[in-house]
């Protein structure tokens, strides 16, 4: 049921990406503005993201293959670092051109039309915003969390661009109308910045998953978990090693034990242990690849 939301939410997020891009490509032309035609190919770049994220999305809910034993869970922070990737070279590649509209003199453009566009996809956004979040609390996916906060911050970001454009209208009417012509490189360069932090967290949480780095919280879970077990008789030490890809969690523990323990304790006992263990663990069955082995060997620990 869940992977069925995150597909359904995913979907829709396309659709009314695709909805922005057309709007801030039609009016970011028809207006003459860098600023929200940039925002319209962000948007572009941004729902064919989403579209790889819902290919992703599917392929992670299916079994494990003989190709792919581990499932498919590592592909899901490569989307997402390719996604951040992506969108940092844009925001790069923007920065670069408000610079250079600021250095040849800026360009003038239809603030009226400006305004609709930014009222409009303000409203949209907050919409895409709301409906995230409310939907992401029943299905608690990566995916939909990124989807939301990328539409958070277009919210925040076009909500802002229309209050510049209302200044920069009033400002025609005023002694200063001759800064309005720098107004859209302006607001682009501002928008740029703006925009980075997305991306980087993006690429920033994803590269974590992609090296392995150990999930803090994890880590100290197992660690509580193994508290009570190794209070049991004839359980003298173990090693852990946790690990993140995408929604996938992935715990090996190897525990020492007397050379006698298993024949004393016997296969039951065993289980009983692992299950005590699993129980201490927040992390579902489904999204976790969980391993509890038995040694009197120290080196195999």
């Amino acid at each position: 049921m869940s992977a069925a939301l995150e597909q359904r939410a995913l979907k829709v997020s396309i659709a009314m990406t695709l909805f922005v891009a057309g709007l801030g490509v039609t009016f970011g032309l028809l207006a003459g503005s860098r600023s929200i035609l940039f925002d319209g190919v962000f948007s572009s770049i941004d729902a064919a993201m989403a579209g790889l994220a819902l290919v992703v999305s599917r392929l992670v809910v299916r079994e494990a293959s003989r190709r792919f034993q581990h499932g498919y869970w590592h592909l899901e922070p490569l989307v997402a670092a390719l996604n951040g990737a992506i969108l940092l070279l844009l925001c790069f590649y923007a920065f670069l051109n408000a610079v250079q509209g600021l250095i040849d003199g800026g360009h003038d453009f239809a603030f009226d039309l400006a305004l609709v566009y930014a009222l409009a996809v303000t409203l949209v956004c907050t919409g895409m915003t709301l409906h995230q979040r409310r939907l992401n609390r029943r299905v608690d996916s990566e995916l939909v969390r990124i989807d939301m906060h990328g539409w958070l911050m277009a919210a925040l970001i076009t909500g802002a661009l229309l209050v510049a454009f209302a200044i920069a209208l009033w400002l025609q009417q005023t002694a200063y109308a001759h800064l309005t012509p720098y107004v859209d490189s302006l607001l682009l360069a501002v928008l740029t910045l703006a925009f980075l932090p997305v991306p980087l967290g993006i690429v920033r949480r994803a590269m974590k998953e992609v090296f392995l780095i150990a999930p803090s919280d994890v880590d100290r879970e197992v660690q509580a978990a193994m508290a009570p077990v190794m209070r049991r008789d004839g359980l003298l030490d173990y090693n852990s090693h946790v690990a993140k890809a995408g929604r996938g969690h992935f715990i090996e523990i190897h525990i020492l034990t007397r050379a006698d323990f298993a024949a004393e304790r016997g296969m039951v006992e065993l289980d009983e242990i692992r299950e005590q263990i699993a129980a201490g663990l927040s992390i579902p069955p489904e999204r976790r690849w969980f391993t509890v082995s038995f040694t009197a060997e120290p080196r195999w620990t």
